[in-house]
């Protein structure tokens, strides 16, 4: 994190300065205003002094400078010894340290800011899929006026009268010989009981990239503290295929019609179906029992993709100690949340048929991070940066349709590598 080598910066513009004060002089003096000036260099490091002490000439104005040895920089400088000055040996001087005050309050100050760009990939992601609906995969049935049929062999509906006198002609059933009991037609609808086990997906590693700021604020002995600030983006996909069992509850609805009268003649080739418009045989609109069984362990198959997106933030103190010249090492932790963007689609099947759906969702999630970084400085201003983070933003819960999703983000792990700009 260091704009300049200390020791090469002060070693050539010492040479330079030792280097003029030595050399010939012309007779031509010009008087020096300064007296008993010292300039401290570096703080207690050694080699950083340079004690310049000035002295004004006697007689008639004449001036002459005093070279105190340097204790910085290559060249032997003898001991302390007056000569005159010429006005380009003092402009040189003047020149010289002019330039050497900024160079050295710049190089004695860490770099303040700090831009990291990073891929970002990610770890122990977890998802469960769980089927909580309550009606089993079968095919879509509809009537001849395009409604859905409201039982598994049949329907009853409202008919263009309005069910005048609590009878319908809009219904209807496949099999006479197994539908008619007495003076009812039974009806029967099926519904999956409980939830199916639970069905677990690791996700692969997510690729991601993030941008991080770095602000430093405090500088103690070798420790560095200051503010980091990060945004990011993660990439999810997991898809689990699964097959269990769920047991079904069957309920049949009798409905009465009058007795003495005959139904339709039905069968699975030709069921019979009733119309909202026509008239035709009438039931009753409401059933006169309702009689439900268990059938137990109904063969359910089923695969589930849930995509994700996560725009994530983070923001904490971080705490930096340096390794070497060119090596860092620093550790960050604080707040994070994330805006999470999820899509699930689906595909269930039984031997009664297949269903399918889809859904999206979006949540905020809170939570924290703690990490950890090293750098290599490999220029003045760039440096190569690999890091890792643990990251908690809990447990996202959501039910589309007949699927409920849990996706666990509370022991997330980043893995990142990048680049980082110094300024």
């Amino acid at each position: 994190m260091k704009k300049l080598s200390y020791r090469d910066s002060f070693s050539k513009i010492g040479n330079l300065i030792n280097t003029q004060l030595q050399s010939p002089l012309s007779a031509n003096p010009l008087p020096f205003i300064l007296i008993n000036t010292q300039l401290q260099l570096g703080g207690s490091l050694p080699g950083f002094r340079l004690p310049l002490p000035f002295r004004r000439g006697e007689g008639r104005g004449e001036g002459s400078v005093c070279s105190l040895p340097f204790a910085f920089g290559s060249l032997p400088v003898a001991p302390a010894k007056c000569s005159p000055h010429s006005l380009p040996s003092r402009l040189l001087l003047a020149a010289a340290l002019i330039i050497l005050v900024p160079v050295v309050a710049g190089a004695s100050d860490p770099v303040t800011n700090r831009f990291t760009f990073s891929g970002r990939f990610s770890l122990n992601i977890k998802a469960k899929f769980q089927d909580v609906g309550r009606v089993l995969p079968a095919p879509p049935r509809t009537t001849p006026d395009g409604a859905n049929y409201n039982y598994d062999d049949g329907y009853v509906l409202t008919d263009s009268s309005g069910n005048f006198g609590g009878q319908t002609w809009n219904w209807g059933y496949d099999n006479s010989a197994s539908q008619i009991s007495g003076n009812t037609i039974l009806l029967s609808r099926s519904a999956a009981s409980g939830r199916s086990a639970s069905a677990s997906a690791d996700s692969d590693p997510g690729l991601g990239a993030e941008l991080a700021y770095d602000r430093l604020f405090i500088v103690r002995d070798k420790f560095r503290f200051g503010l980091e600030a990060a945004a990011n983006f993660l990439d999810l996909s997991m898809q689990k295929s699964s097959t269990f069992s769920r047991n079904v509850t069957r309920t049949t609805d009798a409905y009465p019609f009058t007795p003495g009268t005959t139904p339709p003649l039905a069968n699975p080739a030709q069921p019979y179906q009733g119309s909202f418009g026509g008239a035709g045989f009438v039931i009753g609109d409401t059933p006169v029992s309702s009689t439900p069984s268990i059938i137990p362990g109904t063969i359910v198959t089923a695969h589930r993709r849930l995509d994700s997106n996560l725009w994530g933030f983070r923001v904490g103190p971080y705490v930096e100690f340096p390794l070497s010249e060119t090596f860092s090492l620093w550790a960050s932790g604080g707040f994070a949340f994330g805006i999470l963007d999820n899509s699930l689609g689906w595909r269930e099947s039984t031997l009664a048929g297949l269903t399918s759906g889809s859904g999206r969702d979006a949540s905020l999630l809170l939570g924290g991070y703690a990490g950890v970084n090293v750098s290599w400085q490999f220029s003045d201003q760039w440096s190569a940066v690999a890091g890792a983070q643990y990251q908690n933003l809990g447990t996202y819960v959501h039910t589309f349709g007949s699927q409920r999703v849990e996706l666990d983000l509370s022991q997330s792990i980043f893995l990142t590598v990048g680049l980082g700009y110094s300024f």
